[in-house]
């Protein structure tokens, strides 16, 4: 499975307190929180793609 913006995405709109990456490995099976992490630190995801990815789930 392969970790996307989408994903993090949805994560963070369902995760009201707990939002952090060991979490969201939890809940995604064949990813790790180390995969999340280096996707995280070279991808850059500013507030306007967050909302451009989320905006129609709202």
């Amino acid at each position: 499975m392969r970790f996307t913006k989408l994903n993090y995405c949805q994560y963070l709109l369902s995760s009201q307190i707990n939002y952090t990456l060991t979490n969201l490995a939890e809940h995604l099976e064949q990813i790790s929180d180390d995969k999340i992490n280096r996707y995280l630190k070279n991808e850059k995801l500013t507030p306007r793609i967050l909302w451009h990815n989320v905006k129609d789930l709202i």
